[in-house]
């Protein structure tokens, strides 16, 4: 019995990890608290806490697809057309890095104080929703990819491959920023909703 309410307390009291960036994130959510009268200046703090490991989820995403890209699933042939089940692919599989990396982030530094469910039902939770930003984010691509290849063709001075490629990045900058929003609202008010 002693060990089950050690273990309750452990969790209560757990602060998660503190990074030399959480003094200039805390200053920032005071002063902009302050500013609006609020007094959400804790949830102000996570949601740039939130921003901050989406950008490394995104700087994994876009690092992994171009690794991808000029490695082994190239966004074009060598006729410059858009192999779209390649930047699919690649996207896929950057965005199960990137997402992986976000959860862990998120769970022990953005949430740390979020305890009340098991990892298990968190990760569960966490990529329940993250696969419907994905499947989101795949019809995105598979939209938009070729269209915005044929304006970089159209308007920029590269060659039909490097246009592929950067035709491919913006669409999945895109979309990092749309289901980064749907991420954290959804995550915020349900897969880590126990905190106050």
């Amino acid at each position: 019995m002693s060990q089950v309410s050690s273990t309750q307390e452990q969790a209560q009291t757990y602060e998660g990890i503190r990074l030399p960036i959480d003094g200039l994130i805390e200053w920032v959510a005071h002063f902009i608290a302050n500013i609006l009268g609020s007094d959400k200046e804790r949830e102000f703090i996570r949601f740039f806490k939130f921003a901050c490991v989406g950008i490394l989820g995104a700087l994994i995403d876009l690092g992994v697809s171009n690794i991808l890209f000029v490695t082994i699933l190239p966004p074009s042939n060598s006729a410059g057309e858009t192999l779209l089940t390649n930047i699919v692919i690649a996207a896929t599989i950057s965005f199960s890095f990137a997402i992986t990396s976000n959860f862990i982030w998120n769970r022990y530094w953005t949430y740390p104080d979020s305890r009340s469910r098991p990892l298990g039902e968190q990760l569960f939770l966490f990529a329940f929703i993250c696969t419907i930003g994905w499947l989101g984010r795949s019809a995105w691509l598979g939209f938009s990819s070729e269209p915005i290849t044929n304006f970089v063709i159209a308007n920029a001075p590269v060659d039909a491959q490097v246009a592929a490629q950067l035709g491919a990045n913006i669409a999945i900058i895109l979309a990092i920023f749309i289901v980064m929003i749907w991420n954290f609202v959804v995550n915020r008010y349900w897969t880590f909703n126990d905190v106050e």
